[in-house]
């Protein structure tokens, strides 16, 4: 399994065996590189549309509002100049890509190998930074599938929202309620990497995947649930 095809194929269909083969010839920036290429496109190719900055305009005037602070037409307007000023579409895609892709990559890398140690390794055998920035890397690989899938549903339902988060099966809530604004951010793509990036690193560390899961899972939703916290207490649930 030594292209990086096979490997990203792999790591969607078989990610034990995957990462296994993967975790013995570490390379990490050839897919990091496609993948934040890929959410790229995705989004300029978007963006590029009335459609896209229309629904780019709207989620800024959602996000302000969950946390309080209502948009007049003064600032409604404002946001669409910026929207469909110049080259903001390729810059706003390219901060996205990099903050979903290499800055994710860069920061989840750096927290596992600092907190982790390998269970029942000998002395010298704990896994290199390398090691980790591979398994994350190809791990981002669910994260960059989202992407394209997203997308053409985004441009069909003329919005930036994302089609797969929880609250999607519960149309009948309150958008502005707590638990609407919880369910909304928990994203099942985001789901399926973290279990692939467990399964990844149990790989790595000889742990048990069950556990990683449970952990991981468990910091997303807190993360959530803080979230949702915050803009019900700025008052954006009104």
């Amino acid at each position: 399994m030594s292209s990086l095809a096979a490997r990203v194929y792999g790591v969607i269909r078989r990610p034990r065996a995957t990462f296994g083969a993967i975790v013995q010839a570490p390379s990490w920036v050839p897919v990091l590189a496609a993948t934040t290429g890929v959410t790229f496109l995705c989004g300029i190719a978007f963006l590029r549309t009335d459609v896209g900055q229309q629904a780019l305009v709207d989620q800024w005037e959602r996000t302000a509002t969950a946390f309080g602070q209502p948009v007049d037409d003064e600032a409604y307007a404002r946001m669409e100049r910026t929207a469909r000023s110049g080259s903001f579409d390729a810059a706003y895609a390219a901060a996205t890509a990099l903050a979903s892709g290499p800055a994710l990559v860069l920061a989840v890398s750096g927290v596992l190998f600092v907190a982790l140690k390998p269970r029942g390794g000998v002395p010298g055998s704990r896994p290199s930074l390398v090691h980790v920035l591979t398994v994350v890397s190809y791990a981002s690989v669910i994260l960059a599938l989202r992407q394209m899938v997203a997308t053409p549903i985004d441009y069909a339902r003329e919005t930036i929202a994302s089609p797969t988060t929880l609250v999607q099966l519960f149309s009948m809530l309150n958008e502005a309620s707590p638990l609407a604004r919880f369910l909304g951010i928990i994203d099942l793509f985001v789901i399926w990497w973290i279990v692939v990036l467990a399964i990844g690193v149990s790989v790595l560390y000889q742990r048990s995947t069950r556990s990683l899961v449970l952990v991981f899972t468990g910091a997303y939703v807190v993360l959530a649930l803080f979230a949702a916290l915050a803009m019900a207490v700025s008052g954006g649930t009104a």
